[in-house]
């Protein structure tokens, strides 16, 4: 049977940052030309100046620019894009941005609106796995509407339990609760934040388990049937219920566990007639039983661990599969390549609670070197702003052993130089150094029981701060804006690229 299959000629990215940069290069490299989108903030950013065509679609705010469907869609139509990859954050898990996208008539690069339709909802998720034998945390089925309920539900759950927000993620519309008598307060804060982040105030109950690892499996399908896994991260390093640090392989699961939440995981992909790049997360048990949680339909902020084990480009695999092609590969052909971890750098303060801060970038100088690769979306200058997510690269490095990795991690930290704004780096350092993760017995509790600010190690001082932002302004003063070439984040300047800029 022959394969039809549509090339990609010109690529909308619908996203800023370190992943529309790498979403790009990728791109680049398979000879599509690229097409960005920017907030008036962010016009001479890197992914902005990267693009061969830049368009700018509103001001610095998410919700009037990077969030407006309406006009990404309006300028893949004026750019004449076949497709739009919308990265990750955003509009990635909008079913109606897809049903919108693929309206328009270009192709949505992710799942079929269905599946993200089915996934975001986490109780649709739980009835769609449920005939697929997919192991799930005890709790409840459906939707628990007062505190009544939620009692009567408690008896057969037990203490402590979950009330988690059925449309939620990253800790919103979440409580725990250990007894009777705190059920009904936590059931109205749950349902009153969840209206107020998600729109809808449905929650369920699940046993709470106390010493969880968080396991998520990559997953790739295509529109052939053909269904794979590639294997799995552990993302237990986690601050409010948002992940820190990640690694591949985890340091805890046998190969016959892996196989068998990877075939979970395929299960949960054939459920919902996924197509593309997933992510299917579990929690596991203390006991090494393990749950199904929920899926991400879209790319994950720690693909590039995956990508470092098995040597496969995942933005490469998500546009072959939008073409049309099949999977080049059988789940028998893949194989787990050494070591990698992945620190994601955020310009917080860890040592105040993890508190976002803002700034200019007076220096910057990622590390560099065998087994080291950095994505980041900022550049020495850049301002990093109060309107987008604190975020400003991942590092990730890559070696034969998990020892290794840690190690070679840890010396790509001390030569991570950023001045101008506070970093997880230095929190990112006494984790990965910490005796439980080097031991492997840790949970997803690692940050309060281990951790308290006082333990950082900075690595660097005031008096090496200040020195940067001199040699900052001296060298801003000494090469004024209006003669300066503006040079991409590839080093090639824009102008000779022929890079066109819309407003």
């Amino acid at each position: 049977m022959s394969i039809v299959t549509t090339p990609i000629r010109k690529l909308l990215v619908a996203n800023r940052g370190e992943i529309a940069l790498r979403i790009m290069r990728t791109a680049r490299e398979m000879g599509i030309s690229t097409v960005a989108v920017c907030s008036e903030k962010d016009v001479d950013a890197p992914h902005a100046r990267f693009a061969d065509e830049t368009y700018v679609i509103g001001p610095a705010p998410s919700k009037e620019s990077y969030l407006r469907m309406d006009k990404v869609i309006e300028v893949a139509l004026q750019a004449q894009a076949d497709a739009i990859h919308p990265g990750y954050g955003f509009l990635s898990e909008n079913a109606q941005f897809a049903e919108q996208v693929e309206a328009a008539g270009i192709r949505f690069i992710g799942p079929p609106p269905s599946a993200i339709e089915v996934m975001g909802s986490k109780l649709a998720a739980k009835e769609a796995v449920m005939k697929h034998n997919v192991p799930l945390v005890p709790g409840t089925a459906h939707a628990v509407i007062d505190p009544e309920e939620a009692i009567r539900e408690s008896e057969r759950i037990g203490f402590p339990l979950l009330i988690k927000a059925s449309a939620g993620g990253g800790g919103k519309g979440m409580r725990i609760v250990n007894k009777p008598e705190e059920m009904g307060n936590a059931f109205d804060r749950a349902v009153s934040e969840a209206i107020n982040a998600f729109a809808d105030g449905a929650v369920f109950m699940e046993r709470f388990v106390t010493k969880p690892r968080h396991i998520e499996v990559q997953v790739l399908a295509d529109t052939h049937g053909n269904v794979v896994h590639l294997f799995e991260r552990e993302c237990s390093i986690q601050r409010r219920h948002q992940k820190v640090v990640e690694e591949a392989p985890s340091s805890v699961l046998t190969p016959a566990l892996r196989a068998e939440m990877g075939a979970c995981a395929v299960a949960v992909a054939r459920a919902c007639d996924y197509v593309g790049a997933g992510t299917v997360e579990f929690l596991l048990d203390e006991s090494m039983n393990f749950y199904f949680l929920e899926m991400n339909t879209r790319l994950q902020v720690e693909h590039p661990v995956t990508e470092c084990i098995t040597g496969l480009d995942l933005v490469r695999e998500q546009i072959r599969i939008a073409e049309g092609h099949p999977i080049s590969f059988q789940q028998e052909d893949l194989h787990i390549q050494g070591h990698a971890l992945e620190l994601r750098v955020y310009a917080e303060d860890a040592s105040a609670g993890f508190l976002p801060a803002t700034g200019t970038l007076h220096r910057y100088r990622p590390p560099v070197g065998p087994g080291i690769r950095v994505d980041d979306g900022v550049e020495e200058g850049s301002e990093v702003a109060i309107h987008y997510d604190p975020m400003l690269a991942k590092l990730v490095v890559h070696a034969p052993t998990r020892e290794a990795a840690i190690d070679r991690a840890l010396r790509a930290i001390d030569t991570y130089e950023i001045h101008g704004v506070p970093t997880t780096l230095d929190f990112c350092r006494f984790a990965i150094d910490h005796e439980a993760f080097r031991s492997g017995d840790f949970d997803t509790h690692f940050v309060g029981q281990f951790f308290s600010p006082e333990q950082l190690i900075r690595p660097t001082s005031l008096e090496a701060d200040v020195v940067a932002r001199l040699a900052y302004g001296l060298v801003s003063r000494s090469s004024p804006s209006n003669s300066a070439t503006p040079v991409a984040a590839d080093g090639v300047s824009p102008w000779r690229r022929g890079r066109r800029v819309f407003s």
